[in-house]
């Protein structure tokens, strides 16, 4: 297992991505500690890791809370020692208008979840990894952290918020034992999606056929792809984007 012993936190953790790389962290022999705003769902989750021998923590939080997300990080220490590596998945999406129709109001909450919301908890799992001498975040953004989609400029800014946050951070502690990267998820079967496409007018059929590889792409692939950006395997990365969308921005 090549996260055996490790200590992985994951926010977002009650569905989608969140909840594959939180059960993926398991299976590869982390202690998982996770979080998000949904209770019942949080609880369900908590289950699947449970299947897979793992011990795990779920924490209802709040990441636009510094308050939420400070207690987070301490009852992942509280609760297991250390904090070797964090998952920053969790976001929002909003209805899609073109920018001129687009409220101030929700400008800021999807800014205050997917970009404040990144820099909370990479603030207080830097401090503990810090502490350790070691680490490894992996932040999740979009390939409208890349490229761009018409109708949600908001979302598109916050993604690529998320590329700036960990660009900057990963130079800031390269040499102190901590490295961040970032992976830009194309068009994954998940709720969220769902909900996006619904919007769109368009079904999940029509996303595949955007894709060159002809398809969605599955939570589980994005998912194996944290772990192993977690893992020592990828002990030279740093800083970096890795684009996950069936060769979506290639053509």
């Amino acid at each position: 297992m090549i996260l055996q012993d490790k200590v992985a936190l994951v926010t977002g953790g009650a569905s989608g991505i969140g909840r594959a790389t939180a059960i993926a962290f398991g299976a590869a022999g982390a202690k998982v500690v996770f979080s998000d705003i949904r209770g019942v769902e949080g609880e369900e989750t908590a289950d699947l890791i449970r299947e897979t021998g793992a011990e795990c923590l779920f924490v209802k939080s709040d990441v636009s809370s510094e308050a939420d997300v400070r207690e987070l990080v301490q009852k992942a220490i509280a609760t297991y020692g250390r904090l070797d590596c964090a998952f920053n998945n969790a976001g929002i999406d909003l209805a899609v208008k073109p920018l001129h129709e687009q409220s101030i109001e929700d400008f800021d909450k999807i800014m205050s979840i997917n970009a404040r919301g990144l820099f909370l908890c990479m603030k207080y799992e830097i401090q503990q990894m810090l502490m350790q001498g070691a680490g490894v975040i992996v932040n999740n953004s979009s390939t409208n952290g890349l490229v761009a989609l018409p109708g949600i400029s908001p979302y598109v800014a916050s993604k690529h918020a998320v590329m700036g946050l960990t660009r900057s951070a990963a130079l800031d502690y390269a040499k102190q034992g901590i490295r961040i990267n970032a992976v830009k998820p194309g068009p994954i079967a998940t709720e969220l999606m769902a909900r996006s496409a619904d919007q769109m007018g368009i079904t999940f059929d029509d996303l595949g056929s955007m894709v060159p590889m002809g398809r969605m792409g599955q939570a589980t692939e994005i998912a194996q792809a944290v772990v192993f950006l977690c893992s020592d395997a990828a002990s030279y990365i740093t800083g970096q984007p890795l684009t996950i969308d069936g060769g979506y921005t290639a053509s």
